[in-house]
């Protein structure tokens, strides 16, 4: 079940309390029956984050695993993608534009500190405050006050007492309540603000587990949570915490699965897509989730900017089989890209105007790269992708420089990462040689995050520096819009402006593909592809 975005004449008189589905249970998203040990601590896979734990901070898939389990926002998410209430007790709006958020009373942080609209309020400043330099700064660019380039107050938000503050957007969003989910809108305690650093390697938070005391997180090892007792949301944990490890490959963590040495996986390697179902049997699951994969050439690189760079970046996308390589390498657990969002999420077409550059045409490719190579020569020049080998990526890296060898004749290669941060470094810091892994896993199921966070100018997970007025532009009126079908024909029209530019080559959509051992029951992934830890009984 999706949820569609609604429209401002549907929203505007009606609470999030009343659209909440927190009473009504889903044959996805039941409560755990299964008898377990309420003290059993789960194990599952996980990748080392990118940076200290600190919500505004946590852009990437290894610090959102963490960060979503350690803190609970106004509202979380089910395992269809519908919100529920945690922290919030209404979100209300009449016009869409200036909304009322009611905070329910008696949670805490696990320090004992209340937790009360100042906690969100402050968070979401620090967030958003320019010299803060937070990489999900943009997720509060639709608040008054906000600021790309200077230092400025959220003046949109006020504190009107402890249980209560308003939000002023800049323009009307009916579905604005939809992304209260994501960590960068967590709450923060106080004592977060003297010493932020040092509080991203412990943070305290208010979700359901906590950090295993000082030391719990082993950088490139694992982190170690445990229940939060004073935690009574609607993710309240049946079993006793989480051991999240840091897996090199995906093939040890498998192999610690078949052992019996680790819970549950939400990643089968490649090298197991043939037998894992047959293996697992009903202890295995593959179904559609919210994630998007691609890799991204950055404009910073001769050759990749211009009216050049846009032939190139065609000439490489037509030289991909696609169908073959979700074939052939993911035993049809991909399915081609038609389009930059997800199959799951409300308003995936794949019928966009100038989509066939996302289609296999050998002869065009060549006649664009040799239209290219008129203005300037690519010469000896390699073609190469980064990718972090942690993340069993090799496999269709290597077939997909196959595929573009074949068909333009250049010399091209995989160029392999030991991890996804150090990947994600090159990345962050303008020092990559080509192209680069670049998937997205949704934050929150709305096609505006597929889009905003990876290709809007200045975006925090634009690390390729693409910038398009005219994309930007079409965003803007789509998050503006009143009905969901205004909503969908903006964001389609800014997907058409991406084809033509191309800053990310779509390459498939991903299901997840996960394992758990037998020692565990009640495993249910969710929408985005992670599962829901909290239901999972052990023992």
């Amino acid at each position: 079940m999706k949820r569609s975005r609604m429209g401002l004449s549907a929203l505007a008189l009606i609470s999030v309390s009343a659209l909440a589905l927190s009473g009504c249970a889903t044959s996805n998203d039941e409560e755990a029956t299964s008898a377990g040990d309420s003290s059993a601590v789960v194990s599952t896979n996980g990748s080392e984050p990118q940076n200290p734990l600190i919500p505004t901070n946590t852009t990437e898939t290894g610090g959102g695993k963490i960060a979503t389990s350690i803190f609970a926002g106004l509202v979380s998410y089910n395992a269809d993608g519908e919100i529920e209430n945690e922290v919030a007790k209404s979100i209300e709006s009449d016009d869409a534009t200036n909304w009322t958020v009611t905070l329910e009373e008696g949670w805490t942080f696990t320090n004992d500190e209340p937790v009360t609209a100042s906690s969100f309020v402050d968070a979401w400043n620090y967030g958003a405050l320019f010299s803060n330099a937070q990489s999900a700064s943009y997720f509060f660019d639709d608040i008054v006050g906000f600021d790309y380039e200077v230092d400025s107050e959220l003046t949109g938000l006020k504190v009107v007492d402890d249980t209560t503050f308003t939000v002023e957007l800049a323009s009307p969003e009916a579905d604005w309540p939809l992304r209260l989910g994501y960590t960068a809108f967590m709450p923060l305690p106080s004592a977060a603000y003297d010493d932020m650093a040092a509080f991203g390697e412990n943070p305290i938070g208010n979700g359901p587990y906590m950090l295993d005391g000082e030391g719990a997180w082993v950088h490139e090892e694992k982190i170690s949570l445990v229940t939060n007792p004073g935690y009574d949301g609607v993710r309240k944990p049946v079993n006793g915490g989480l051991e999240i490890k840091f897996y090199s490959t995906q093939d040890a963590a498998y192999a610690d699965v078949q052992g019996g040495n680790l819970d549950v996986l939400d990643a089968v390697p490649d090298s197991a897509f043939e037998t894992y179902e047959a293996e697992f049997g009903e202890r295995s699951v593959n179904q559609a989730a919210a994630i998007f994969q691609g890799f991204n050439m950055p404009y910073y690189l001769e050759h990749w900017s211009g009216e050049e760079g846009k032939l190139r970046r065609a000439a490489i996308s037509m030289s991909i089989n696609r169908e073959e390589i979700t074939d052939v390498i993911f035993q049809g657990t991909r399915t081609p890209a038609t389009d930059f969002t997800s199959p799951v999420i409300d308003g995936y077409s794949d019928q966009l105007e100038g989509a066939e550059v996302l289609e296999y045409n050998p002869e065009e490719a060549v006649k664009l790269w040799a239209k290219a190579d008129a203005i300037a020569p690519y010469g000896d020049s390699t073609f190469d992708i980064a990718y972090n080998s942690d993340g069993g990526h090799q496999a269709w890296v290597d077939a997909v420089i196959n595929s573009v060898v074949n068909t333009l004749g250049i010399s091209a290669t995989g160029k392999p990462y030991p991890t996804f941060a150090a990947a994600l470094e090159d990345r962050s810091n303008d020092a990559l040689t080509g192209g680069t892994r670049a998937g997205w896993q949704g934050d929150y199921p709305s096609m505006y995050n597929f889009l905003a966070p990876l290709y809007q100018t200045g975006a925090g997970s634009n690390y390729e520096d693409y910038s398009s007025e005219e994309f930007d532009s079409l965003l803007k009126e789509g998050a503006a819009a009143e009905t969901v079908e205004d909503a969908t024909a903006k964001y389609q029209a800014a997907q058409e402006v991406l084809l033509k530019d191309l800053p990310s080559i779509p390459l498939w959509y991903s299901n997840v593909n996960g394992v758990w051992a037998d020692t565990v029951s009640d495993v249910v992934f969710g929408w985005d592809s992670v599962p829901l830890y909290y239901q999972i009984t052990k023992g």
